[in-house]
């Protein structure tokens, strides 16, 4: 059995070096997919009309569901 690795003078080592790596992506990531549509390109109005039937649905399941 091999003994443990140990550092000659455990006392005066330091240990502050860095070990972050940052952020990357593997190289074998999916390149980006084409959307059909995008929230991000949308406009104002067509988002809060979007966010208002959403709510509209989700208040209607409430209703339906308390009924």
């Amino acid at each position: 059995m091999a003994a443990p690795l140990t550092h000659p003078d455990e006392s005066s080592h330091d240990h502050s070096h860095d070990h972050s790596h940052g952020h990357r992506h593997a190289l074998h990531a999916h390149p980006p997919q084409e959307a059909p549509w995008s929230l991000l390109r949308m406009g104002v109005v067509a988002r809060l009309g979007i966010a208002g039937a959403a709510s509209a649905a989700l208040w209607a399941a409430v209703w339906l569901a308390m009924r």
